[in-house]
C-alpha cells in the first residue's frame, strides 16, 4: 500500500509540475480547472454503456424521432461554428502555417477566439456522447461497437488535455477537419431522422465512411510530418497525435472490412436468418408443428 501511495503522490506531483506550463488563458474556463469532472463524465458514460442495455432489455425501444432531429442538426450548427472560427481567426486573420504552427499564448482577440473554438470542439465531444445514449435507448446495440465507445471516450479525455496545454497551433487543423466531417455526418443522420421521404437522398453513406477514414489518414500524415520537420509545437503532443491516429486507423480499417467488405453489420440473429434464406431454408415450424414461412392465418410471427 505504501508503494502504491508513493506512486500516486509522484503522479500528482508531476501533474502539478505540468500545470506550470499549461495555457493560463483557459485556467478558469468551464471544466478546465481540474481533470476530475472530465474523468467523471467519461466514467458515467462507460457505466451507461454497460448498464444501459441491461436496463432496456425488457423494455420497448424509445422512438426519439423529434429529439434526434434536434440533436443531429444542433451538432451540425456546432460544427459550422467551430469550422468558421478556425478558418477565419486562425488561417485568415492570424495567417497560421497549415503544416507547422506553434501555440501563441496571448490575449490577442483572434488567438482567444481560436482557443474558444477549440474549447467548443472539446465540449462537442461531450455532447456527441448522446450518440450512444440514443442508440441504447432505441435498442440499436449493434451500433455500440468497441470503436464507437473507444472513439467517444478517448476524444473527450484527450481534448481536455489539448485545451489545457495546446489550445491553438497545430491543434486547430485536426479540430477543424474533424468538425467539417461531423457537419456532413450529422447532416446525414439528421436527414435520416426526418423520415422515409428523405431516404432516397441518403445513398452516400458509404462515401461518408470513406471520408472519415481519409480524415484519420490526413491527421496521421500531419503528425508524421510535424515530427519530421521538428515543428515548434510540444513534441509530446505530436507523438500523442501519432499514436492515437494510428490506433484509429487500425480500428476503423477493421470496422470497414467487416461492415462493407464482409457485410457483417447486421446483428448475429439477422445474419443467421439471411444465411438460411440464401441456402434456401426459408421455412420454419409453427407451434402446432405445421410448416410455415412466417405467416399463419394471415398473421406474421414476430
Amino acid at each position: 500500500m505504501d508503494f502504491l501511495q508513493d506512486k500516486i503522490n509522484d503522479a500528482y506531483e508531476y501533474y502539478l509540475h505540468t500545470l506550470t506550463f499549461s495555457d493560463p488563458r483557459v485556467a478558469d474556463w468551464f471544466l478546465m480547472q481540474s481533470p476530475l469532472p472530465t474523468i467523471g463524465i467519461a466514467i458515467l458514460y462507460l457505466t451507461f454503456v454497460w448498464l444501459g442495455p441491461k436496463f432496456m432489455a425488457n423494455r420497448e425501444p424509445f422512438k426519439l424521432q423529434y429529439f434526434m432531429i434536434f440533436y443531429n442538426f444542433s451538432c451540425v450548427l456546432l460544427g459550422c461554428h467551430i469550422v468558421k472560427e478556425c478558418l477565419y481567426c486562425a488561417y485568415y486573420k492570424r495567417q497560421y502555417n497549415l503544416f507547422c504552427q506553434e501555440v501563441v499564448y496571448t490575449d490577442d482577440e483572434y488567438e482567444l477566439r481560436v482557443a474558444k473554438a477549440l474549447w467548443w470542439f472539446y465540449f462537442s465531444k461531450w455532447y456527441e456522447m448522446l450518440d450512444t445514449v440514443i442508440f441504447i435507448l432505441r435498442k440499436k446495440n449493434q451500433q455500440v461497437s468497441f470503436l464507437h465507445v473507444y472513439h467517444h471516450t478517448s476524444m473527450f479525455l484527450l481534448w481536455w488535455i489539448g485545451i489545457k496545454w495546446v489550445a491553438g497551433g497545430l491543434s486547430v487543423f485536426g479540430a477543424m477537419v474533424n468538425s467539417f466531417v461531423h457537419i456532413i455526418m450529422y447532416s446525414y443522420y439528421g436527414l435520416s431522422a426526418l423520415g422515409p421521404m428523405f431516404y432516397k437522398y441518403l445513398w452516400w453513406k458509404k462515401y461518408l465512411t470513406l471520408l472519415q477514414f481519409v480524415q484519420f489518414v490526413i491527421g496521421l500524415a500531419f503528425a508524421i510530418q510535424s515530427i519530421y520537420f521538428q515543428c515548434k509545437f510540444p513534441l509530446w503532443m505530436q507523438w500523442a497525435f501519432l499514436f492515437y491516429g494510428t490506433s484509429l486507423i487500425i480500428l476503423f480499417s477493421n470496422f470497414y472490412i467487416h461492415a462493407y467488405i464482409k457485410k457483417e453489420r447486421l446483428p448475429k440473429s439477422e445474419v443467421n436468418t439471411k444465411k438460411k434464406q440464401q441456402n434456401g431454408v426459408k421455412s420454419k415450424k409453427t407451434k402446432n408443428g405445421k410448416i410455415s414461412n412466417g405467416v399463419s392465418n394471415g398473421k406474421k410471427y414476430k
